[in-house]
């Protein structure tokens, strides 16, 4: 159960992970999922198992705007249930469609961490070039500060809750997540 401002309780039965690449929603998808005892969802892997291509190949082949609609489609697909833990890739808010679907039926965690963190992370990450496209020509740094500044109104508008992953290990966002939203091991 989650107190609000009233100090009326109400169940959460569903926390979408929203932010940036390289701010940790799918390893602290899976930690929270795990703790609370849950199942846990990534948008950008139902694309990917639904197409049996990487996004950076749906993006080179088919465009973005291709790339959003099958988005929106897998996040009605994760948010469609129940005790689940759900992440979501960094420009799924980028659509009124997504948002009024996490407003609907979830509770809105929004990872942050500092440009030069998530180019860190997103360098040391193996995965990140072969997986995830270039969002704009410049990459890098640029590229983060830009999408960034473009994204960061949209994910304050659907966050419920915000936590800084800088300098945090997962168990400890899991923990910090599972702490400020009341929750019991069950999610009651």
């Amino acid at each position: 159960m989650e107190s609000d401002d009233r100090g009326e309780t109400h169940t959460v039965e569903t926390i979408c992970l929203i932010g940036y690449r390289g701010t940790g929603k799918t390893s602290i998808a899976q930690q929270l999922a795990a703790r609370l005892g849950w199942e846990w969802f990534d948008s950008d892997r139902e694309v990917e198992s639904e197409t049996g291509r990487s996004i950076a190949e749906i993006f080179q082949d088919d465009g973005e705007a291709h790339f959003r609609n099958l988005e929106c489609a897998a996040v009605a697909k994760v948010l469609a249930g129940r005790q689940r833990v759900v992440a979501l890739g960094g420009g799924a808010v980028l659509r009124a469609e997504n948002r009024q679907q996490m407003a609907a039926s979830a509770k809105v965690v929004w990872l942050q961490a500092s440009v030069e963190t998530i180019a860190s992370r997103l360098e040391n990450d193996p995965l990140t070039a072969s997986r995830r496209p270039n969002l704009t020509t410049d990459g890098g740094l640029q590229e983060i500060r830009q999408v960034l500044a473009d994204r960061s109104p949209l994910y304050r508008e659907c966050a419920d809750l915000v936590v800084d992953t800088e300098d945090k290990d997962v168990v400890a966002v899991a923990t910090e997540i599972h702490e400020r939203l009341h929750l019991t091991s069950d999610g009651t």
